[in-house]
């Protein structure tokens, strides 16, 4: 696998990698640093503490070899070294884990600092007994080359006084600060290696759903909208995920849009062409001396003409009002009027088609918006109610206030043979075929109900249909008219 600096993997591996470093160099300065502070007021307490222990096994409780093994071996866990005057200077008791480094033998010559002689015990008793039965001063040995303290005290007892001196050193010794050493070593090898495998885990965990959403986005580049995003178990890319299958799954219904549109518009201008061709090369060839055929040829000519030149005349408006540019001009106009104007455009249809349109509109009615786009929605609502309305049956259009005077309602109601309910969502889309059965022969190009979602989603105004079969459809938009709209406007 090749290594990419630049990968999550490598960058989560690195930080971790450089944080352990930095953890590992902070302990061990800190380790190194505080190492022989440490050990100093540590051996400081435990000089007192020994002291305390030895005053109770050898002097105020019974002496016996169990008290004495117990002082010797308390010596020796503690690394120091205990001697016991009585008050005529001999040594009654003594203790050594420290061996030849023990202050108290070591001679006069090799100790520095040390206010008398510390091998002396009638010294060591005259000097404690004049500092008021306590004592405590640091010397430097010689022989080991270590700063020490001397600890005495005096331990007043019934049979006479005895006077108790300690000695340890004040740092640790080299074979300590060796172990220490080794120690710190070993540890930084398993803390980097264990925080390398940690990293690795848990930059194959995190990019693992990275890597799988990045070999699907592949496939979808090619157009294979079968692909499913796998999010992993994390959160953020679950979502991510989501949100790509969703893209996937709109890409791929835009996609079939794109594929009908294209087959629909080759479709409706390849047949008008090869009527306009065909009748073109009958006048040629057999109605040209014939003004009668011949113009009933060219109006059929002229006929497929104006249906590709109003085709692309939706087509170019849908294109403007979808593409977010187009700037509406606002204004008020009386709706009621316009409602009145569009159904007496359209009253040979409605002859022809031996229809009733019933208008239930309420004055005054008066709307603030583009009144030629909202003309264009009335027409085609309309348009789409005869076409798909039987004859000798009714079209109602009712236009009233709804919530008090700020909504204009607008309702075109057919009674024809209904939407089937699984059409419903899709009737707004360019080129949708209905399951309609009944169809008036009226020229359309198809995108009716896509220019007048276009036109109402500019205004932001709600539409919609209500349609059951066999009882009618019900195609309705509301305008809102808000006061402040009304003062920007003016």
């Amino acid at each position: 696998m090749k290594l990419d600096r630049h990968g999550i993997r490598f960058r989560i591996w690195i930080y971790y990698f450089i944080f352990s470093i930095a953890i590992v160099l902070l302990l061990g300065v800190l380790q190194f640093s505080l190492i022989r502070p440490y050990y100093r007021d540590n051996q400081i307490r435990t000089v007192q503490s020994v002291s305390d222990a030895i005053q109770t096994y050898i002097i105020e409780d019974k002496t016996n070899e169990k008290t004495v093994s117990m002082a010797t071996q308390l010596t020796v866990d503690n690394n120091v070294c205990v001697n016991i005057y009585n008050d005529q200077g001999k040594l009654i008791y003594e203790a050594d884990s420290l061996g030849a480094g023990c202050a108290f033998h070591v001679p006069v010559a090799l100790i520095e600092n040390a206010p008398i002689s510390l091998r002396d015990g009638v010294a060591l008793k005259n000097y404690l007994r004049e500092a008021n039965q306590e004592i405590s001063f640091n010397i430097v040995n010689g022989r080991t080359q270590q700063e020490m303290v001397v600890y005495g005290r005096t331990i007043k007892g019934n049979l006479g006084n005895f006077y108790l001196f300690v000695n340890s050193p004040l740092e640790p010794v080299d074979s300590i600060v060796n172990f220490f050493s080794q120690q710190y070593i070993l540890y930084t090898i398993i803390i980097v290696a264990l925080a390398s495998i940690i990293s690795m885990m848990i930059s194959g965990s995190l990019t693992k759903p990275i890597v799988k959403m990045r070999k699907a986005a592949d496939k979808l580049a090619l157009a294979d909208y079968s692909v499913h995003f796998d999010g992993g178990s994390f959160t953020e890319t679950k979502e991510l995920a989501n949100t790509l299958n969703g893209a996937t799954t709109q890409l791929s219904k835009i996609d079939e849009l794109r594929k009908d549109l294209i087959a629909n518009v080759s479709h409706d201008i390849k047949t008008p062409l090869t009527s306009i061709k065909a009748y073109a090369e009958m006048i040629k060839d057999i109605s040209g001396e014939n003004p009668k055929k011949r113009d009933e040829h060219l109006n059929v000519i002229i006929g497929e003409t104006d249906y590709l030149d109003h085709l692309v005349s939706d087509m170019s408006e849908l294109s403007k009002m979808q593409s977010g540019n187009y700037q509406l001009k606002y204004s008020n106009f009386d709706l009621g009027n316009k409602i009145r104007e569009v159904v007496m455009m359209n009253d040979v249809l409605i002859q022809e088609g031996h229809l009733h349109v019933n208008l239930e509109i309420e004055d005054p009615l008066t709307a603030y918006a583009d009144e030629i786009k909202i003309s264009q929605v009335i027409y085609n609502y309309l348009s789409n109610a005869i076409k798909h309305t039987p004859e000798n049956k009714s079209i109602t259009i009712r236009a009233f206030h709804k919530d008090g005077d700020e909504t204009i309602r607008v309702e075109v109601i057919d009674e024809g043979e209904g939407i089937a309910k699984e059409d419903l969502p899709f009737i707004w889309d360019r080129y949708q075929k209905s399951s309609r059965s009944f169809s008036r022969t009226i020229s359309s190009t198809g995108l009716g109900l896509s220019i007048v979602k276009a036109i109402l989603d500019t205004h932001h105004a709600k539409y919609g249909v209500e349609s059951k079969l066999g009882e009618g459809s019900t195609f309705w938009f509301e305008l809102q008219v808000p006061e402040d709209i009304e003062e920007d406007a003016a």
